[in-house]
């Protein structure tokens, strides 16, 4: 299952729960999950901008979106700590793509159809519970 698919699901998953009043984001959660959010678009960037950017800062930036998700872990506990392990856990495979050239001896770094499906991963949290769905209880909006 690709990266974005895994993501996707994750989303849908938190908003049944939200709606089915199994997760109350309280309002520290949803200001943290602004936050993350907004940090998250930041580290990933818009989509127009991709192909102007080198494919080392490209990994870099996904590999700063998943330090954003580990940091916003750190400070959290119950559902939304569920939902960006989760998400952390369905982006893992960024750490392992290498980020130097390749070459004939070493494994050459991730396809740019693989990172692009990351993005998308990361864009699709962003947009959703981590920073739409946790949202419900303070009135819902779309990310885009």
């Amino acid at each position: 299952m690709s990266m974005a698919k895994a993501v996707a699901r994750l989303a849908e998953e938190a908003e049944l729960q939200l709606r089915g009043g199994q997760w109350q984001p309280n309002p520290a959660d949803r200001a943290l999950t602004e936050q993350a959010a907004s940090d998250l678009a930041d580290a990933v960037g818009p989509p127009d901008v991709q192909q102007d950017v080198p494919e080392i800062e490209r990994l870099e930036r996904l590999r700063t979106a998943l330090a954003v998700l580990a940091v916003t872990i750190a400070r959290v506990h119950g559902h939304l700590a569920w939902f960006l392990a989760a998400a952390s856990t369905a982006l893992a495979p960024v750490l392992h793509w290498r980020a130097l050239p390749s070459d004939s001896s070493r494994s050459s770094p991730a396809s740019p159809r693989r990172r692009c499906d990351c993005r998308a991963g990361l864009r699709k949290g962003a947009a959703t519970p981590v920073g739409g769905a946790a949202r419900l209880g303070a009135g819902r909006r779309t990310r885009g």
